[in-house]
């Protein structure tokens, strides 16, 4: 909560971040956070009562030990707590995904694993100060806000930050394979676009949002460029500030310029606010509340992948780990999406992977260099045999045929959710 004079300097957020947001860390734990759309089977169209969602929530004990949250408009997450490697992670994580999913049906909820919910406008249905505040703030710019808080759902993959040599190269490696990722799983089309609709409407979403909190945080630079902790104090610095905490139930939302230009906690630490001038908290604070696809918190999250049905939610988490933890299938990788060896750069193919998903020729060639440099090391990372075996289905169904989950049929609900499979 806001100071009453002016003491927050910029060595001390460098500090915070080198030491909290990237510490070198290389102890092979994956965490897996997977999030369902969720609709009263009686009527798909309304909401879940939210009493009945916070009833599953508080009164289930999955049996890996996930955590099962709430989003604003009713999507279930459940996060794993760290595993070591994929053989531990993702059995884990399809446990607790099943018992969830089995609490949800017993509710008379359908659980659908889906980037964008295709059926319902966004509605915000938790009564929170923080999402009222984020709603406020998002309001101001149009539609994208309040769509990405009420009806998305994504996959999200943990991994650690990588030992002390390693940092630079694993987080530009992990911004690096974001487009191809984003095109190979892409699961949100919209209904009844003939098939000419984005592949990820979650990804385009975020895209249109505030990009000084949704853009990359890396971007393809010249040799050197600034250290992953500078780029992120950058980042954060010149984002803009979307709340400010007053107590721990008040949030105000910051909806205005401040004299000559808009808020960013840069401004905020400058020239201060009537309501105070900013402390650690709050920069700790700030950055919750942004969302790049690659977001360090003492590991690095990648939050660009689609909500997929089972089994593809392990395929996209073992791909995404295999590419940063196995250096052989990280340096084939980065071959492929660079045009190291003569193909077309695709590093910064963001909307294109959100738009055409594997139809954009690039990224196709891209994807069928990465795909099997991943599923190469899986065994070497010790995934258990389903895992190997659905990613081999996965790259022979899609992969080797330019296609993603989007572009199945039986995935695009007309009139009711497709369930979880």
């Amino acid at each position: 909560m806001p100071a009453h004079r002016r003491h927050l300097t910029v060595d001390a957020l460098r500090h915070h971040i080198e030491q909290r947001c990237l510490g070198p860390s290389d102890r092979g734990l994956v965490g897996v956070e997977i999030e369902l759309l969720t609709y009263p089977s009686a009527d798909p169209l309304r909401r879940a009562p939210v009493s009945e969602l916070r009833a599953i929530a508080d009164g289930n004990h999955l049996p890996a030990g996930s955590r099962i949250t709430l989003e604003p408009g009713g999507q279930v997450e459940i996060s794993t707590p760290p595993r070591p490697g994929l053989a531990q992670a993702l059995p884990a994580a399809a446990a607790d995904l099943a018992a969830v999913s089995a609490a949800l049906r017993r509710a008379g909820l359908v659980p659908v694993a889906r980037g964008l919910d295709p059926l319902r406008a966004p509605q915000r249905i938790l009564d929170q100060p923080r999402y009222a505040a984020m709603e406020a703030f998002f309001d101001l710019e149009g539609f994208a806000g309040r769509t990405m808080m009420c009806s998305t759902a994504s996959v999200q993959v943990n991994v650690e930050i990588g030992p002390p040599a390693d940092v630079t190269a694993r987080w530009r490696l992990a911004h690096a394979v974001g487009p191809v990722l984003v095109a190979m799983f892409a699961h949100s089309p919209v209904p009844g676009g003939g098939g000419c609709g984005p592949r990820s409407a979650r990804q385009q979403v975020w895209s249109v949002m505030d990009p000084s909190r949704t853009a990359p945080v890396h971007r393809p630079a010249p040799v050197g460029g600034q250290s992953p902790a500078e780029e992120w104090l950058t980042y954060a610095l010149d984002a803009r500030v979307m709340m400010i905490r007053v107590s721990p139930d008040r949030f105000v939302t910051v909806d205005g310029p401040l004299g000559t230009g808009l808020l960013t906690f840069a401004a905020w630490m400058q020239r201060g606010h009537e309501l105070g001038w900013p402390t650690l908290e709050d920069f700790e604070y700030h950055l919750t509340t942004l969302f790049p696809p690659v977001r360090p918190r003492g590991w690095l999250e990648l939050r660009m992948i689609d909500s997929l049905p089972d089994p593809w939610w392990r395929v996209a988490a073992a791909v995404a780990t295999a590419l940063l933890e196995d250096g052989d299938a990280g340096a084939i990788a980065l071959e492929a999406v660079t045009g190291a060896s003569g193909g077309t750069a695709v590093t910064d193919h963001w909307r294109s992977a959100a738009r055409h998903g594997l139809a954009d020729p690039a990224l196709r060639a891209a994807a069928e260099a990465v795909f099997p440099a991943a599923l190469e090391a899986l065994a070497r990372l010790g995934a258990d045999r389903q895992t190997v075996a659905s990613a081999e289905a996965f790259h022979d169904r899609f992969v080797a045929r330019g296609r993603c989950p989007a572009d199945e049929p039986a995935w695009i609900p007309e009139v009711e959710p497709a369930a979880v499979t």
